[in-house]
């Protein structure tokens, strides 16, 4: 490869790997909302599991369910933030391929097709956890007097 026709690969490479580099972006910003959500959701069940211990007999059924509640929360969206860094990883191995078949003039459209579908179905499916997460969170909320 002359040095004209090695510029112009690395260019072309470049290009290729743009769209997927702002998924990437997205993918990052998906994760700051996940990781700020686990957050919430941890520090509320580190209140209630101290709240548990002032509490009646009676009244640390509500306290328990609302804990499982939490917990299911939790898991969903560590599930989710598990599924976005694996989307983030396939993508980034998706740009690499990109730059490794453009250097070693090899086809890479089967397995970046792969590498992408695989990434947008584990994206796919983060979302479905965030959205049930979500759903929980609205069905446990509790506005006004009690």
């Amino acid at each position: 490869m002359d040095g004209h026709s090695g510029i112009a690969t690395v260019g072309q490479a470049i290009q290729l790997s743009v769209a997927p580099v702002f998924l990437l972006s997205s993918i990052g910003g998906m994760l700051a909302v996940l990781t700020s959500r686990l957050a919430r959701v941890v520090d509320r069940a580190i209140a209630a599991e101290a709240r548990m211990h002032d509490l009646a007999t009676s009244d640390r059924t509500s306290s328990y369910d609302r804990l499982d509640t939490l917990a299911r929360r939790a898991k969903l969206v560590n599930q989710a933030i598990t599924l976005c860094t694996i989307t983030a990883l396939l993508v980034c191995m998706v740009v690499a391929t990109l730059f490794v078949g453009a250097f070693l003039q090899f086809d890479t459209s089967i397995p970046v097709a792969v590498l992408f579908v695989g990434a947008m179905l584990s994206f796919i499916t983060a979302l479905v956890c965030f959205l049930r997460e979500i759903l929980i969170a609205t069905a446990s909320l509790r506005i006004g007097a009690r």
